[in-house]
């Protein structure tokens, strides 16, 4: 499925609003079937504006590849797409957006209070069928949410927006459906309203009780979301033996594979055939040898032949490796924050991978799409991943193509 995003002129960023339901056609993408359809997931990704970006909206499948050249925007939207992650787990704007002036849209003017911000939004369909989420952000003179939008079946069941200023927050308004069709209270200006809505409606009426199956749906979509980006020269050298959770650069690849290889030996079975099929030569195994000092690294077993230690590896060996392993363990190996108030049957663990193809030849970045692909079939994973070129991904049945061009 190839989409190529609309860019309609929209408002200047320089005024941080809400935006509007989008009319912008965009072809209707073509996903498999989920194969959990009760799993909360996120449907759409939207940047109304933010960095490069204006006015898209970006189909989300099981396995979706954000496809083009540098410059491009693929890195913005993976971005996007984990500050909204972030901020569904409750971050603090500030944590969330490092450099927020980053994300403020190209040849942005500000305003007449010298006001930049920038607009991202998302859809998450579950149970409670498609539930719309925009927020809007003002990066300058202050970095804070201004304006919010949760919407369902056209019914806006939660809206914020900034009113004064000189005060750190914003007058919300969440529907009620009660004596009271809406319930107004001040909520923080730093924090996302969705997230904050549990400690805050009390569930009462069918209204509120809405409310919070939306706003819940839409966190645990966005909640369990893993970003990794494989660096090899931080992988060939041994590590101390620590928790075992996988970090994103996968640097301490060596003690999960400690960890892990006897946790699962099914899994790790799976992951010793898929380095098989991506490693040159023999590949017997995939351990992690201790060197009496604390440490541990990691190495191939090629049988009759010996071990091979990953630092002779080649970056594309160790950069498919890595995201090999990412893809075929969860959240307890991984270095994320899963929903544990929600039942894992329920969870949909999300790998966003930068430069997926980066470093890999064609049987390498073939071999891992399949990989992926397979185990995004079974709902409980999605992946979406960040390519230069994606003519080889055609083959491969279940992959949303996005292309973008600069």
């Amino acid at each position: 499925m190839a989409v190529s995003p609309q860019s309609p002129q929209s408002a200047p960023p320089c005024e941080p609003r809400v935006p509007p339901q989008s009319a912008a056609p965009r072809p209707a993408p073509s996903v498999p079937p989920e194969s959990s359809p009760d799993r909360p997931h996120l449907t759409e990704l939207r940047l109304s504006a933010f960095a490069t970006h204006r006015g898209a909206g970006f189909p989300l499948g099981p396995l979706t590849l954000f496809a083009g050249p540098s410059g491009c925007g693929k890195t913005s939207a993976l971005r996007a797409y984990e500050a909204l992650a972030r901020l569904g787990g409750g971050g603090e704007v500030g944590e969330v957006f490092p450099d927020p002036v980053a994300c403020v849209p190209d040849r942005a003017r500000p305003d007449a209070q010298r006001r930049r911000g920038f607009r991202i939004g998302c859809t998450a369909d579950g149970p409670e069928g498609p539930v719309r989420l925009d927020v809007a952000v003002q990066a300058e003179p202050e970095l804070r949410i201004v304006g919010e939008r949760l919407t369902s079946g056209g019914l806006v069941l939660l809206e914020t927006a900034l009113r004064d200023p000189a005060r750190r927050s914003v007058q919300a308004a969440w529907h009620t459906a009660g004596s009271s069709p809406v319930t107004r209270a001040p909520l923080p200006d730093d924090r996302l309203g969705t997230a904050l809505l549990p400690l805050r409606v009390a569930g009462k009426t069918d209204g509120q009780r809405q409310v919070l199956a939306a706003a819940e749906q839409m966190v645990v979509a966005l909640r369990s979301v893993f970003a990794c980006d494989p660096v090899p020269e931080r992988m060939r050298a041994p590590v101390p033996i620590r928790d075992g959770r996988l970090l994103r650069d996968c640097a301490n690849l060596a003690d999960v594979l400690w960890r892990t290889r006897s946790e699962c030996g099914r899994r790790h079975a799976q992951l010793v055939g898929a380095v098989r099929a991506g490693c040159a030569g023999a590949v017997a195994d995939v351990l992690a040898e201790p060197l009496g000092d604390g440490t541990v690294g990691a190495v191939l077993d090629r049988g009759d032949r010996g071990r091979t230690g990953f630092g002779r590896l080649g970056d594309g060996e160790l950069r498919y490796a890595a995201l090999a392993l990412v893809l075929l363990t969860g959240p307890g190996v991984l270095e994320v924050d899963p929903p544990g108030e929600v039942p894992a049957a329920m969870q949909t663990l999300t790998v966003l991978a930068d430069g997926l193809d980066r470093a890999l030849d064609v049987r390498q970045r073939t071999e891992l799409l399949r990989l992926a692909a397979r185990m995004c079939e079974r709902g409980h994973i999605r992946l979406v991943g960040a390519v230069s070129d994606a003519s080889w991904a055609d083959r491969v049945e279940g992959v949303t193509v996005v292309h973008l061009e600069p």
